[in-house]
């Protein structure tokens, strides 16, 4: 048995599902329930090979799962991997990011570490050539397949090769997405991504243009000088961080889907300590990542309720997408007797826990407050100017 053995295995059982019988199971357990597939799979293996139906169950499996990043039209046709669906960018913000480049001119990119494709699908589909190179022989066959279930083949070009060792001369732009899962699970070492960073920030100072995919936890201080760095986040939920090259060197954004809302940065010096107001103010988490909390709160006329918490406040509600708005009505220091008491004073059933600053659980806090009756309320684990508070609200 030789190391190449489990790779053939894995491309010999994605290539049972591109045959005529494989494409038919794949229709057949589409819907199948997690917990009827032991069954599903007894009744089908009596009429096909036992391989075929676990490889097809597994990938209805896997495009169950996509839906929530790809949507149920594209996650139906499309073929996946374990790690493809885990680590592939939301639709959404590969659409966005192929939008941009697209405005910027560019009209071919080389996407290295491509995945099963969902950058280069976005991509073509704003009219952009393709160079799509992935090592993995099993991901380069389903980025591949991908393309031609699409109709993108020929806009997409699927090479199975190092991306160390790829000529991108003569592309327009290059896209980097490396690899920032190991054998122990999620790589916070910029250093430890396969290809390294500092390889990928080489490489994109080589090209007309350039973005580099990494993680939204980066370190600022590790940005290149000649990149804008830009914070994403999709319904509130920060998804990554970009290094664009060739664009506005030094920028720093956030930017906000769907929308897309883009907040520049202005330079601003950090918003200075006041009471809690009215109206507390919870920035989104592309804007607390990229360190643009000061632009909001100019917008909002308001300040910190303590120095090193992204909290804002206002005596006035004012609208704004980089924020979300809460009424607060009591502020106490922190104590869980107290805060019980007040809930079951006003009635509170449903309780909504969030917490900055606080060592404490949420899930810990709502059961030993046992919160009963019909109305809502959220509370907030915080520092108010270095003490700890409960501040309790509703959203405005």
């Amino acid at each position: 048995m030789t190391d190449n053995d489990p790779v053939n295995d894995h491309l010999a059982a994605f290539s049972s599902l591109q045959t005529a019988e494989g494409r038919a199971l794949l229709d057949a357990v589409r819907d199948t329930d997690p917990a009827d597939e032991l069954a599903v799979a007894t009744r089908l293996r009596r009429e096909h090979p036992a391989e075929l139906v676990s490889a097809a169950l597994g990938q209805a499996r896997l495009r169950q799962r996509a839906v929530a990043k790809f949507g149920a039209a594209d996650a139906g046709r499309m073929f996946f991997t374990p790690n493809g669906v885990e680590q592939s960018t939301r639709a959404s913000v590969a659409t966005y990011r192929a939008a941009r480049m697209r405005e910027l001119g560019i009209g071919s990119v080389a996407d290295l570490c491509c995945g099963i494709g969902g950058d280069a699908i976005a991509l073509a589909r704003a009219g952009i050539r393709v160079l799509a190179v992935d090592r993995d022989p099993v991901t380069a066959a389903v980025a591949r397949a991908n393309a031609e279930c699409l109709g993108l083949a020929g806009l997409i070009e699927v090479r199975e090769a190092d991306v160390t060792e790829v000529d991108t001369a003569g592309y327009d732009a290059v896209f980097v997405d490396p690899a920032r899962r190991g054998g122990r699970g999620r790589v916070f070492d910029p250093e430890a991504y396969s290809p390294p960073l500092s390889w990928a920030v080489e490489t994109a100072r080589k090209a007309p243009r350039a973005a580099l995919k990494i993680a939204p936890g980066i370190p600022h201080e590790t940005v290149p000088d000649e990149a804008e760095a830009e914070w994403i986040s999709d319904g509130g939920d920060v998804k990554e961080a970009v290094l664009w090259f060739g664009t506005d060197p030094g920028a720093v954004r956030a930017t906000l889907l769907p929308g897309p809302r883009t907040l520049l940065s202005r330079g601003l010096p950090d918003p200075g300590v006041r009471p809690v107001g009215r109206y507390l103010y919870e920035p989104d988490g592309a804007v607390i990542r990229a360190h643009l909390v000061a632009e909001v709160a100019e917008e909002l006329d308001g300040g910190l309720i303590d120095a090193t918490i992204a909290y804002v406040t206002s005596d006035s509600l004012r609208p704004t997408p980089y924020a979300t708005a809460y009424e607060i009505t009591d502020q106490l220091p922190f104590n869980v007797k107290k805060l019980r008491a007040l809930l079951r004073e006003r009635e509170v059933g449903v309780l909504t826990v969030k917490k900055r600053g606080s060592a404490v659980e949420p899930e810990e806090l709502r059961k030993k407050v046992k919160p009963q009756g019909p109305h809502s309320a959220t509370v907030f684990l915080t520092r108010v100017a270095g003490a700890p508070t409960m501040l309790v609200g509703r959203p405005a």
